[in-house]
């Protein structure tokens, strides 16, 4: 199965085991001097695990070096950023040439440390226009102040799944496009028995729940996390205030945070056959587009669909809009055949049937203007619903970060604490937020 993004604290272990600081590795060691029609073996470290996952992989290596037939690469799969970042401070023989992460958060880091070299030069040099190749969102989240360290290697975008039985039984005739209809759906969907115990809930909106990190439901109302100066400005934004408006209103709506919260822990694993939507739980949930994979696979007893994520009423010419990540790829700066390596990110991340072939294999959404147009992608219209969530203009990423991840991890924290009702002046968490993301930020930078 794809592999979804999970790893939102790593960066936070990285920092804290002095692994992403700025300065740390050393660019120079590496050369881009190289021929690349010379007979060399390069090695790729990705972090793809499943054996459909690796063959795919396995399979595009393969068509690579079938076409450059002077390059041998040896692919060594799931590798963690930590190990990853631990051979690049390092530098020894063993390191690798090309690298691959899921964390685009650490973007920011690969960037400002070095260890990922800056692929304008090659990109220049070879004649690629990255403003024509890639989409524009998908181009911030794999640079940083400028310079652009890694290249999208497909993406995901994230919607609505939901219980196309359990909508008819209810009387709801499509997905909801706003907030208001998406709790007056949940309400609708949420059935109890006749002990009061839930057995279906429309919409959960808990922060602890599978993939609903905050930054994912954030994403429809378009927040700007940060000012033209890198400062935190959370608490400026009345979208944030909107936001958790929003997440407590559904919560009350459906019958309050803990009742929720105790149901919650009787969910399975996410990954598992007793995932809550699958098991019907759920009514209706947040996810990437692997899980409609996953449910096909897992031949779900029910019929289901999906959809954009609802957006916020006042803003709802947007809706169609959804929160976007996805693998970046780049060069080590250890390695000391940058232009071969190159030759290799450019194949994986730029050339159209690549890419095609490589998003039907493992259920990912492609990550260049002329692969999310082709016709040989999966014509599956539940897949296609995410391939038009990556498509559309008002649809964003996290932006990077000197520190990585850690200022997400700081906004779930805060949004635990707040639909736990910890939280009793939400202006005054929020400037408490922003003093806090603004302080680990400039320890970062010294």
């Amino acid at each position: 199965m794809p592999m979804p993004r999970l790893r939102i604290r790593l960066s936070t272990v990285l920092a804290g085991a002095g692994l992403l600081v700025p300065g740390c590795a050393n660019p120079g060691v590496g050369s881009a001097h190289d021929d690349p029609a010379a007979p060399v073996t390069l090695t790729f470290w990705h972090g793809w695990s499943t054996a459909g996952e690796r063959k795919a992989i396995d399979d595009s290596v393969a068509r690579f070096e079938k076409r450059h037939r002077n390059i041998t690469v040896k692919v060594v799969p799931n590798v963690t950023d930590e190990t990853m970042n631990q051979a690049l401070r390092a530098s020894g023989d063993d390191a690798p040439d090309v690298v691959s992460s899921f964390t685009t958060n650490n973007v920011g880091q690969y960037c400002s440390s070095g260890m990922w070299v800056d692929l304008d030069p090659f990109l220049k040099k070879t004649g690629v226009d990255k403003e024509k190749v890639f989409p524009r969102t998908f181009l911030d989240y794999t640079s940083y102040q400028g310079e652009q360290c890694a290249l999208p290697l497909l993406a995901d975008s994230y919607g609505l799944y939901y219980n196309k039985d359990a909508f008819k039984k209810a009387g709801i005739t499509r997905p909801p496009h706003t907030m208001s209809e998406l709790k007056r759906d949940a309400v609708k969907l949420t059935r109890r028995d006749r002990n009061g115990s839930y057995q279906q809930v429309g919409f959960m909106p808990g922060f602890r729940l599978y993939q609903n990190s905050p930054d994912r439901m954030f994403a429809q109302w378009g927040p700007a996390y940060f000012d033209r100066n890198g400062k935190s400005r959370l608490a400026r934004d009345p979208a944030s205030k909107e936001f958790f408006a929003t997440a407590r209103e559904l919560t009350a709506a459906q019958g309050g945070y803990r009742p929720l919260e105790k149901f919650r822990t009787t969910f399975g694993d996410e990954m598992s056959a007793q995932n809550a939507f699958l098991t019907q739980k759920l009514a209706m949930h947040m996810d990437g587009e692997w899980r409609g994979l996953m449910l096909r696979r897992a031949k779900a007893r029910f019929a289901w669909g999906t959809a954009p994520m609802p957006v916020p009423d006042d803003r709802a010419d947007t809706y169609g809009r959804g929160y976007l990540t996805g693998t970046v790829a780049g060069i080590a700066h250890s390695s000391r055949h940058q232009n071969a390596a190159w030759e290799l990110v450019k194949f994986l991340t730029v050339d159209t049937d690549q890419v095609v072939r490589f998003a039907n294999a493992i259920h990912n959404v492609p990550s260049t203007h002329a692969a999310l147009k082709s016709p040989r992608l999966d014509t599956d219209p539940t897949f296609r619903t995410f391939l038009d969530i990556a498509r559309n203009p008002h649809s964003v990423a996290l932006p990077p970060s000197v520190n990585g991840g850690q200022y997400v991890t700081a906004l779930q924290d805060f949004s635990y604490r707040v639909e736990a009702g910890q939280v009793p002046d939400l202006d005054a968490g929020l400037r408490g937020l922003d003093a806090q993301i603004d302080s680990d930020n400039l320890q970062s930078e010294n």
